[in-house]
C-alpha cells in the first residue's frame, strides 16, 4: 500500500514520549508532552526535540534558554493527557494535572517527581524545519530513578514501563526486551 507522505511518521512509531517543562520570564510554570524527540550527540551531550511554532514551550525556551525533558511512566499518562491540552498561559500544566515539580539542580524549570528520569538542559541552538523547530539542547545535569536502572547500567524496562505515543490518545508501553543473535 502506498502512503501519503505527510503520514510517514505515523510508521516510525511508536516513539519515546517525554514532558518538557519550562518557565517563563515571570517564573510560572509549564509542562507539556512531546514524541518526536531524540539523542543528537553524546560529546557534548545533547537531545533535540521537535516543537510546534505556537505554543508557550517553545516561547519559553527562547525567553530562558532552559528547559527539562522529563521521561515519564505509564501511570501517570492520564496526568500526561491533562498536561496535553490547551491551558491559558501562565497557568501550571503540573498543577491542573495534579503532579509535583520539584527544584531542578541547574536550571530554573522543575522536573516532575512522578517521572522516572529527567535531563535539565540548556538551549544550544535551534533550526525551523517545517511545521516545528527543532530545539538542541546540551544536558547539564541528568538523574534517573535508581529502582528502574539494572546492574548493568541499562534501563530496566519491566520496571519502568515508559510512554510510546502511537498517535492521538493511543500509546504503548515498553516493557520487552530482546537480543539480537550474534554469531561469533
Amino acid at each position: 500500500m502506498e502512503l501519503e507522505t505527510k503520514r510517514f511518521y505515523k510508521f516510525l512509531a511508536p516513539r519515546p514520549t517525554v514532558i518538557v517543562t519550562t518557565v517563563d520570564r515571570e517564573k510560572n510554570v509549564n509542562a507539556a508532552p512531546f514524541s518526536f524527540v531524540m539523542p543528537v550527540s553524546i560529546e557534548p551531550p545533547l537531545l533535540a526535540v521537535a516543537l510546534g511554532h505556537k505554543g508557550d514551550t517553545l516561547r519559553n525556551i527562547r525567553d530562558t534558554g532552559e528547559f527539562v525533558v522529563n521521561v515519564p511512566p505509564e501511570k501517570i499518562l492520564n496526568e500526561l493527557w491533562v498536561c496535553s491540552k490547551s491551558h491559558p498561559r501562565g497557568e501550571n500544566e503540573l498543577k491542573a494535572a495534579g503532579l509535583m515539580a520539584v527544584d531542578s539542580e541547574k536550571v530554573l524549570a522543575p522536573y516532575i517527581r512522578e517521572c522516572i528520569a529527567w535531563f535539565e538542559c540548556l538551549m544550544e541552538n535551534e533550526q525551523e524545519l517545517g511545521d516545528h523547530v527543532l530545539v538542541v539542547g546540551r544536558v547539564v545535569h541528568a538523574m534517573v530513578r535508581n529502582d528502574i536502572v539494572r546492574k548493568d547500567g541499562n534501563m530496566d524496562l519491566k520496571k519502568a514501563k515508559i510512554l510510546m505515543h502511537i498517535g492521538g490518545s493511543k500509546f504503548a508501553v515498553a516493557e520487552k526486551e530482546i537480543t539480537v543473535k550474534v554469531e561469533k
